[in-house]
């Protein structure tokens, strides 16, 4: 029935798991569907509680140097209970995001039947939209969410003159579960509006709400709409309600701003409502499909034909919640990368915050892990297909929060470790603080958060080859890199991190009890590496040259332990032979190297066979259980070359961690699942990372045919392809700017020169 563009269902959204998620990077709403009281959850992805506050602890100094002491005496619990009182935040936790409102659209009429419904997102258009037949009279709404206009639109049609009759409601809360006729309800959405400080109709057309959020510093925020009768029907105001009556058709055009970025949000609300109101919805919509598909296009994917598609779309269909959303003849991965992207583009775009940890759609006014910015894998994995997938200006929200958390990350390394330039923990929020998360042992106590943030600054050079970007972002990847070189101490032949931990794995200790603080954990030697290469890379790129910074840290790079091969030959997670208390963890933090990192290539099989090892027994065990590590699995063992294990894995995905919706399951929902998986597709037909662009390099038997086009490549190259029975039968590579590559499939090995613009074809 649905094509591998559309997520479609029959029937309403009964919870939010099956809502339909639109967004414009900065408005998100979740479609529900219901028939006659509608329900769009809203998100503003400036809405946090409380601003900013100073968390370091000021007791940090002053400890650090007895931490250290009682870890290399190995005195683990000493250390632990210390850390618990002198490294955690005070107080221990940052600022959390919150839901934007709620609107109701309240339809006239009683509960009559409705027949043939339909409810869909076309994620190749960004157009949702409802179908239905309601006392004999077709309905029909579309929902889009428009970043160049900067609303949710929404237009409500029938096939009878003068059919549409509603009101509309504007309200702060949980949503309220009852979704019948208004008119039928006897108690009329309850406890809906607690969060509000002021709700009211104005000039008869338009509604607003404003909100102050809770917390020292927080923001206000004003959310509203504005409804515009395009024929016939009339629109008036009762008391803070809309209404509509005996309308031909009826557009609802609604937007929020906050004091994140607006002096006066509710004149911001009003003058854009306006403005905007002024445009058909034809106007409207065209513009926001002209603009998402100037980049949802730039990439597609195409996987088998015919009877073969339709076979494979049945062994990954088994799953009820899965089958709910899967095509009749298509596959079920292609329209899973389809909406990875969509989901990127909706949730992340130039002048919107970064999508958080679930993007930007959150129903909880105090949600799991706050849906902030976590960053001992989370949010970075949220931007693993940007570059891949030809969607550069998606990254951008990211670097800039890197620039916000610079100073409060300046102020921490100073004030908590004595070190100069800046660092951030395993968390950040709306005001980029970086102070530790929580107080708990397994995750807090960890400094590698802006090393790894920082290393997404090279990955966009890397494949664009933006040498003006690179200059200016260039000292951001220095700050981070002087933070480690202050905080590494002397252990013997090597220098290590300490205190610090594998993220949010324990070990056993010798006397049986279990560990988490230690030093010199693989994950952070294995960053450390990355950073210091890529800010000599860098130097070199834009000076031609080295100074005395980039020479300490190659002379430091000497003195970084290797990755290291355990007795039963695995990776090692910690510093000697650590075991691990969870041996099915979702956290495979010593694997770094082998992905995102670029330190386990086909160069050294004997780290290649130790991390196969590795994903095995943590898969053995119980692993791949959320869904964001799941993601994480397909990832690796693309980059390993073994395609079975990377689409048994993404099978597993789709079956297993994925809800009716599409949304990643952890669960909860969480969405670097979503971008995760979308990454791994990617990986297992390009890849860059090892000096060479490597085509088809884990192309698994499930996909024997299959074409992808406008793929992104390191070395400022988008690549196409076309293969057949396994093999590759057309190949084009583009040059985005001058560039010399080395080009690989399978034994063949081609050495380029292009120009900017100029083609190679294989």
């Amino acid at each position: 029935m649905y094509s591998d563009s559309v997520i479609g269902f029959s029937t309403p959204a009964t919870d939010w798991n099956e809502a339909l998620p639109i967004g414009n990077g900065r408005l998100g709403g979740m479609i529900f569907g219901k028939p006659y009281t509608e329900l769009i959850q809203l998100n503003e992805d400036s809405v946090w509680y409380g601003g900013f506050r100073d968390r370091n602890n000021p007791s940090a100094l002053t400890n650090l140097p007895e931490i250290r002491r009682l870890i290399f005496e190995g005195r683990i619990k000493e250390a632990e209970k210390l850390c618990a009182l002198a490294l955690t935040g005070t107080p221990p936790e940052m600022r959390h995001y919150e839901p934007l409102a709620n609107l109701y659209i309240d339809f006239d009429g009683p509960s009559t039947p409705v027949t043939e419904y339909e409810r869909k997102l076309d994620i190749s258009n960004a157009v949702a939209s409802v179908s239905m037949v309601k006392d004999s009279i077709r309905y029909r709404r579309e929902y889009i969410a428009s970043y160049p206009h900067g609303v949710i639109a929404v237009y409500i049609t029938s096939d009878k003159p003068g059919s549409v009759s509603f009101h509309t409601t504007l309200a702060r809360n949980n949503a309220t579960w009852d979704y019948a006729p208004f008119d039928e309800q006897v108690y009329r959405h309850p406890d809906y509006d607690s969060f509000t400080d002021c709700v009211k109709a104005v000039d008869g057309d338009t509604q607003i709400i404003t909100a102050t959020l809770g917390g020292k510093g927080a923001v206000s925020l004003c959310c509203g709409l504005k409804i515009v009768l395009p024929g016939e029907g009339e629109l008036k105001q009762i008391g803070s309600t809309v209404l509509v009556s005996n309308a031909d058709s009826a557009l609802i055009l609604l937007t929020a701003d906050t004091t994140f970025r607006k002096a006066n949000p509710a004149e911001s609300v009003l003058s854009r409502l306006s403005d905007v109101s002024r445009l058909t919805w034809q106007q409207i919509k065209e513009e926001h499909i002209r603009d998402y598909v100037n980049l949802y296009s730039r990439v597609s994917l195409k996987l088998g034909s015919g009877n073969v598609a339709a076979a494979q779309a049945e062994t990954l269909t088994a799953g009820e919640e899965v089958t709910k959303v899967s095509g009749d003849g298509d596959f079920p991965e292609v329209r899973y990368f389809n909406f990875g992207r969509y989901l990127l583009i909706s949730s992340s775009r130039e002048g919107s915050l970064p999508a958080n940890l679930q993007g930007i759609w959150n129903k909880d006014f105090k949600p799991m892990w706050d849906s902030k910015y976590t960053i001992n894998i989370n949010l970075e994995m949220n931007y693993w297909p940007a570059e891949v997938c030809n969607l550069s200006e998606c990254h951008t929200p990211l670097f800039e929060l890197i620039e916000r958390m610079k100073p409060n990350g300046r102020e921490t390394a100073d004030k908590m470790y004595g070190c100069r330039g800046f660092m951030a923990h395993h968390n950040t929020d709306i005001w980029g603080d970086c102070a530790p998360q929580d107080m708990c042992l397994s995750s807090t106590y960890w400094v590698m958060g802006a090393a790894w943030l920082c290393l997404h600054i090279m990955e966009h050079y890397r494949y664009t080859g933006d040498e003006e970007f690179l200059r200016l972002e260039y000292p951001t990847m220095k700050e981070a890199a002087e933070f480690i070189l202050d905080y590494l101490v002397e252990d013997g032949e090597y220098l290590v991190t300490c205190p610090t931990l594998s993220p949010e794995n324990e070990y056993v200790l010798q006397n049986g009890e279990h560990g988490v603080i230690c030093k010199g954990a693989a994950m952070d030697n294995q960053i450390i590496r990355e950073l210091f290469t890529a800010c000599i890379d860098a130097y070199g790129i834009l000076y031609e040259e080295s100074d005395e910074f980039t020479e300490t840290l190659k002379k430091t790079l000497n003195r970084i332990a290797p990755v290291k091969v355990t007795k039963d030959g695995r990776i090692a997670e910690w510093n000697g032979e650590e075991r691990e208390t969870d041996p099915g963890h979702r956290h495979i933090s010593h694997l770094f190297a082998l992905h995102p990192g670029t330190q386990i290539t086909r160069n050294n099989p004997e780290l290649m066979e130790a991390a196969s090892k590795t994903i095995m027994k943590r898969l053995e065990n119980g692993g791949g259980h959320t869904g964001w590590s799941r993601a994480w699995i397909i990832n690796m063992w693309a980059r390993l070359g073994n395609g079975e294990e990377a689409y048994a894995n993404l099978k597993a995905l789709l079956t297993k961690s994925t809800l009716p919706n599409l949304l990643d399951n952890h669960p909860p929902f969480q969405i670097d699942g979503n971008f995760g998986g979308c990454a791994g597709i990617a990986e297992m037909l390009l890849q860059s990372h090892d000096g060479e662009v490597n085509l088809l390099p884990a192309l698994p038997k499930e996909w024997p045919d299959g074409e992808v086009r406008g793929l992104c490549a390191r070395g400022f190259v988008t690549v196409d392809m076309r293969w057949n029975e396994m093999k590759l039968k057309g190949a084009s590579i583009k040059a985005l700017r001058d560039t010399e590559i080395t080009v690989r499939y399978e034994a063949e090995v081609y050495r380029l020169k292009l120009k900017a613009g100029e083609k190679w074809d294989y």
